[in-house]
């Protein structure tokens, strides 16, 4: 009989689940940068016990996605000025070399699914889903990152959308996610093409259009 999902969730251990599930949420802006949050009450959200919520928060209070705040609290930091240059530096350094590298990894029913996901990118943005939005578009990221074959990129990749994608959440709720453009399409084109310098280029535009509207919301005080 083939496993179910359950089956699968339960193979893996307790604290690497409360890990992700956490991650998940800091990631997708479920927690709002500078709102502190009790210990106890993520060990409601997150159904899990204090030992696998502790380990969870000292592993991401390590990886710079949380402060702790005294009193039994945590905090995702907030992103100033200068935190999101650096943010950007590096995305901008580190995730078109990704993309290039994933090019020559890459087959055609990669490139397909690639498709697929940039499909559901679409269909949230026409439905002002702005959950779904930012899931897919994390997905066809790393879908692309994960075949560069180059883990020490990829894992510095990963800790930057753990510091920029709270406040990216932050900047899109006010907007909508109908409102959103969707890059995609030309690092698909530049994936069919086989163009290296193209995709790193498409990769490229679509994080710098994310940077400068967190930049433009901290211009006007609303981040």
């Amino acid at each position: 009989m083939a496993d179910t999902a359950d089956d699968s969730a339960r193979k893996i251990p307790s604290h690497e689940l409360t890990y992700g599930r956490l991650r998940d949420m800091i990631l997708f802006g479920l927690l709002e940068p500078g709102q502190p949050v009790t210990i106890q009450g993520l060990i409601r959200d997150l159904d899990s016990g204090m030992t696998p919520v502790r380990e969870a928060i000292r592993r991401l209070t390590a990886e710079g996605a949380l402060l702790p705040q005294g009193n039994r609290r945590v905090a995702v930091p907030q992103m100033d000025g200068s935190a999101l240059e650096q943010v950007a530096f590096a995305r901008l350094t580190i995730e078109p070399k990704l993309a290039e590298l994933a090019l020559r990894n890459l087959t055609p029913a990669l490139i397909d699914r690639l498709d697929e996901i940039d499909g559901a990118v679409d269909q949230a943005i026409r439905n002002d889903d702005l959950p779904g939005y930012l899931r897919s578009n994390h997905a066809f990221h790393f879908a692309l990152y994960e075949v560069a074959d180059a883990p020490i990129l990829l894992d510095m990749a990963r800790s930057l959308w753990l510091r920029f994608g709270p406040s990216l959440r932050v900047v899109m709720q006010r907007g909508g996610a109908s409102n959103l453009p969707d890059r995609h399409e030309e690092a698909l084109a530049a994936m069919r093409a086989g163009d290296a310098a193209g995709l790193a280029l498409a990769i490229q535009n679509d994080i710098q259009q994310g940077v400068d509207q967190i930049r433009l919301a901290q211009e006007q005080g609303a981040v």
